[in-house]
């Protein structure tokens, strides 16, 4: 769990906590978010990430089948018969990230943008990874009023991409324009004849 990804909710406060706070409530915390079908075995905390291990009995390959069946559903245009499919996926298979990612991108196509980057946040978590991933976070930070974290995203896809119209689309439209670092011109030698 990044420190970027929960500024201003319940997990957010866990990056804050000093070292005489009480662990137990930092812990119920990240049980609480982790929720019921997830249990928490370990927990490491630093000031800019949480990592922990945890545990699930879910239902993988049932889980998988079913995100796959959500994703051709909303590859063919059926977006409110994915929506449904893609949560029971879920539920089968908490740690489904495929089926994470795809929800909260399909939420984000839906304008539905505090559930979509509760979503996506979980499935970075859970390793999704990519321009995709973070230019919807951006969008739903945007679309959040949390300019600077929406920025911060566009930020780092532009260094994973530096020419990614998208992420300059988005800083332009935050009001944020990206100093390019451009190099200057190499000297043209000459080869006597």
């Amino acid at each position: 769990m990044r420190r970027e990804d929960h500024i201003g909710d319940p997990i957010g406060i866990a990056f804050l906590e000093s070292a005489e706070t009480d662990s137990d409530a930092v812990l119920a915390r990240l049980r609480e978010y982790l929720g019921t079908k997830l249990k928490l075995v370990k927990a490491e905390i630093s000031h800019d990430e949480i990592t922990v291990e945890v545990e699930s009995r879910g239902w993988r390959e049932e889980g998988a089948r079913m995100a796959s069946a959500a994703k051709d559903l909303h590859a063919k245009g059926a977006r409110r018969a994915a929506l449904p499919m893609y949560r029971d996926a879920m539920n089968l298979d908490p740690l489904n990230t495929d089926a994470i990612l795809s929800l909260g991108l399909l939420l984000t196509e839906q304008e539905k943008f505090a559930e979509a980057f509760s979503a996506l946040k979980r499935a970075r978590e859970f390793g999704a990874a990519g321009n995709q991933l973070l230019i919807a976070m951006a969008r739903c930070a945007a679309r959040l009023d949390r300019s600077a974290t929406a920025a911060a995203y566009y930020e780092q896809v532009l260094k994973l991409e530096p020419r990614n119209f998208v992420a300059r689309s988005g800083l332009r439209a935050l009001g944020r324009h990206r100093k390019e670092s451009r190099k200057p011109p190499s000297a043209v030698r000459t080869v006597p004849d």
